[in-house]
Formats: C-alpha cells, sequence, structure tokens
C-alpha cells in the first residue's frame, strides 16, 4: 500500500519516463477524460488522463468526486495547458466510493461558514489544506527554534487544582453522578468525595508549572491545550486552544522580548521558505477578499507584505507610559475615531490603539513594556516605581497583540504582599511560593497563542478557521 509517489514530488517534473503509483481523492473528472487528483501535500492537483473508450464503463462511472483513486502509469510531460506533467493511467482502482449526489464538498466555491459545519471534510479544499500545511509548519519551526536553544520541552497538567491567573471561567472536571452530587452538612458541594479529592478544572495555562520547570532545568517551554469557559462568540475566541509558553531562569525582560522578538522571525521564515505556494495561495485568498470590503477598511498591506514587514524591521521597543502619551495626542483619539477614546494613564489598550502604534504611527512592530500593576497579573515583577510592572506585550499589525510575557516576581515578600492585595489564596499555590523560598533567582517568559499565530500567517479573518475542530459556546461537534 505504500509503495505510491506523493503528487507534489510528481510536479518537480523529475520523474518524467518514470512509472509511478499515485494515490488521493477525486477532485474533478472531465469529458469523462481528465481527472484532477489530490493528495494533500500540494494545493495543485495532477492531472490523469483515462483512456475512456478502453475502460470498463462501470469503473468510469465510480470515477466521481471525493472518490479515493489508486493510478498507475508513466509520467509524460504534458502539452496541456495548466500543468507540466501528466499521467496516463495504465491501470485504475477505486479505494473508496463517493456518492457524487451526497458529498457535500463539490468543485464550487463554498462559504466558511458552510465548511466549519462540515469541518471533518473542509481539509479538502485548497484553503484549507493550506492552512493546515502552514499550522504543521508552524509548530514544528517552534520547537526547532527552541530545541536548537537548548530548551527542555516540559508537559505541564491538563487537569490542575489551579486557575493560573484568574484569566477567566474555567471547565471543571468531575466524576460525580451528575444526578447525584455528594453535598456536605452546609449543602455545598463535597469535593473530598471526588476523584481527586478537591476541586479540579482544565488547565488555563501552564506557566506556573512551567515556573518550577524552569527553576531547576533553566530553559523550558510547554506547547499544549489550554481551556476556557469563556460564553464569547467572537471571531478571536476558542473554548479551547494551544499555548507556546517558554519559561527562563537568569532572564530579564529585555532578554524575555529579545527571544520573543527572535522566535516570531523565525517561525514566520520557515512558513515563507517551506509553504510558499501555499502562501501564495492564501495571498490571493485575501486580496480577492478585501475587495469586497470598503475601501476604508481594506488592509494597506497583502498577506505577503505583512509577513515580510515583520521579518525586515527590528521591533520597536517603548514603555506603556510613552505610548498613552502617543495615543493620547494622536489624530484618531483627538478627532475621537477610537471607540475607546484614551484619557489618560493607567487606560488598558484595545485592539484598535495596538494597531495604531504598529501600522500608523511607527510603521513597525511594536514591543510594549512596563504596563500599570493594575491592569497585570499578581506574578509580574513589581518595578521600583510602585506603578509598573515588568512585564512586555508584542504587537503585529492587523492583529494588535500576539505575545505576552513579563519577567516574574521572583522575591517572595513582594510577591506574597501582592497576591495578598489581589486576594489569592497563599495557602492553594504554596508549592509555586515554594521556588521564592528555595533557591530563587531573576527569571521571565511569555505565552503566544498559537492559532492567534495561524490566523495572522495565514490571513484567516476567524480563529476558528486556523484550528481543525474548533470549540466554542454550544459547538464540540465532531
Amino acid at each position: 500500500m505504500s509503495q505510491r509517489t506523493k503528487i507534489k514530488a510528481l510536479l518537480t517534473g523529475e520523474h518524467v519516463g518514470t512509472e509511478v503509483t499515485v494515490k488521493g481523492w477525486v477532485r474533478a473528472f472531465r469529458q469523462n477524460r481528465f481527472i484532477a487528483l489530490n493528495d494533500g501535500s500540494t494545493n495543485n492537483n495532477i492531472q490523469i488522463v483515462v483512456d475512456f473508450e478502453n475502460t470498463d464503463p462501470a469503473l468510469l462511472k465510480r470515477i466521481t468526486v471525493g472518490a479515493a483513486i489508486s493510478v498507475t502509469g508513466t509520467v509524460i510531460a504534458s502539452l496541456g495547458q495548466g500543468q507540466t506533467v501528466e499521467i496516463p493511467a495504465a491501470t485504475i482502482e477505486i479505494l473508496g466510493d463517493s456518492d457524487p449526489e451526497k458529498y457535500p464538498i463539490q468543485p464550487k466555491k463554498h462559504s466558511l461558514e458552510f465548511l466549519r459545519e462540515n469541518a471533518h471534510l473542509r481539509f479538502r479544499t485548497n484553503t484549507f489544506g493550506a492552512i493546515f500545511r502552514v499550522r504543521n509548519t508552524l509548530a514544528f519551526a517552534i520547537h526547532q527554534f527552541l530545541q536548537d536553544r537548548g530548551f527542555v520541552y516540559l508537559h505541564t497538567p491538563i487537569i490542575t487544582g489551579s486557575d493560573a491567573e484568574g484569566a477567566g471561567e474555567t471547565f471543571h472536571v468531575t466524576n460525580f453522578d451528575l444526578n447525584n452530587i455528594p453535598k456536605t452538612d452546609t449543602g455545598e458541594i463535597d469535593h473530598k468525595q471526588d476523584f481527586f479529592g478537591r476541586s479540579t478544572n482544565l488547565t488555563v495555562s501552564g506557566q506556573l508549572e512551567g515556573e518550577l520547570g524552569a527553576m531547576a532545568l533553566s530553559d523550558i517551554y510547554t506547547f499544549g491545550p489550554t481551556f476556557r469557559a469563556e460564553n464569547s462568540n467572537t471571531t478571536r475566541h476558542l473554548a479551547e486552544f494551544w499555548m507556546i509558553e517558554p519559561e527562563m531562569a537568569f532572564y530579564d525582560l529585555k532578554d524575555n522580548a529579545d527571544l520573543a522578538e527572535a522566535m516570531l522571525k523565525y517561525v514566520i521564515n520557515a512558513a515563507l521558505e517551506k509553504n510558499k505556494e501555499d502562501l501564495e495561495f492564501l495571498n490571493q485568498r485575501l486580496a480577492e477578499e478585501e475587495k469586497q470590503k470598503p475601501q476604508n477598511e481594506r488592509s494597506e498591506l497583502s498577506l505577503l507584505d505583512k509577513l515580510q514587514f515583520c521579518l525586515s524591521n527590528d521591533f520597536v521597543r517603548i514603555s506603556y507610559t510613552e505610548a498613552i502619551d502617543i495615543l493620547r495626542d494622536s489624530p484618531a483619539n483627538k478627532k475621537k475615531k477610537f471607540q475607546y477614546l484614551i484619557e489618560g494613564w493607567g487606560a488598558d489598550l484595545q485592539s484598535e490603539h495596538e494597531r495604531y502604534l504598529v501600522e500608523k504611527h511607527f510603521k513597525k512592530p511594536v514591543i510594549l513594556t512596563d504596563y500599570p500593576k493594575d491592569i497585570k497579573s499578581f506574578y509580574m515583577r513589581q518595578n521600583d516605581d510602585g506603578k509598573t510592572v515588568a512585564a512586555m506585550d508584542i504587537l503585529f499589525p492587523g492583529i494588535g497583540e500576539i505575545v505576552g510575557g513579563s519577567q516574574r516576581e521572583e522575591r517572595l515578600d513582594r510577591l506574597e504582599q501582592r497576591m495578598d492585595e489581589l486576594g489569592i489564596p497563599k495557602d492553594e499555590l504554596w508549592w509555586f511560593l515554594d521556588t521564592r523560598r528555595f533557591g530563587t533567582c531573576p527569571h521571565a517568559g511569555f505565552g503566544l497563542g498559537f492559532e492567534r499565530l495561524v490566523l495572522f500567517v495565514t490571513g484567516m479573518g476567524n480563529i476558528r478557521d486556523v484550528i481543525p475542530f474548533p470549540r466554542f459556546p454550544k459547538n464540540a461537534e465532531f
């Protein structure tokens, strides 16, 4: 079964004159003679030429859109337009039939909403073939970048007793019979009788556990699924998504920003090198989509220009305070073009503000640092001014924040004080505080939402289109 040549390899033209076996799914069958065959290795089909006069009519009827077939023949240079090579079929075997009356992915333009409803088959379209090949390259490049730098890949728990940063509603984990939940004398759920003997949930972040690894292994990273039970039906939110979270001992905020900038450039470059055809296809797709928008809503940069924009520019580094001054004095703010007007220091920046800094003001990616401590998490290192923390966000065109990180608060007294201020129970995080009791050191880390990265690199507009099987409110299909 494995003796086959992939279509991507055949289209290079290096197999002309060689007998090959090719297997894939029928995209189209024209004039009872020309099969467009695709195996997922590339968006491009190979043309199979059928000698229909000497082929069993019963077999010809089974060559339908969506059918899986195996073809053996000798590769020849094509005389027809649109392809460099083709294969006159010596033998054709139907591996799996497809009823053309019922197969939903017909050779025509389908809406993204329709394809979401048929997510089990949308991989067979050019758009989603390209997206998931790019996603694969990005995932591998992240591992490669960090592995080449001596990082240890750490698997942090998916089931946990902590909500790492109060990031939102969590999914509870239990093996209770939901029709007969044990209660205490006071009427509360008796978690002591549950599987883990305590209240547990699906993780919202592997960061806190990642810090434990960094305090012994120096440089670690997590790359795994995280979960948020927010009832958010937007194009930017998922209930299940993947996160990359490096944590580094003996790093300060600058080291952290340097690593994040280098990693983003590395993985974008990997996609441009390895998925050139896919990105050119997605670039064209986005250009056609942009034509449907009003002029004032169109992006100034094409997809490929946007990716190059991030590679060819050093990221601008400014403090939150400097950013507030720029935004407050900007024409967009003065003319009330921002939906959320910037009135003063302490405002939580929205995507429109982040994009203004990147796309209009600096025309470069931006790293913002030193945010007000009141709008950031408890574990971020407090700066000497008493007002800000050593946090950083990386802002990209079209998307705003793509990376969030900080130098972590390594001083036990300052960390405990901050937890008290925010009402975070220290007894539940005793293990996290132990890292500050025994051999503490400066350390830092960041989080990169993988789907947000894929969204940026593919130019798609909805995060549900860059994960194979999206999970969102009222949807856990497939």
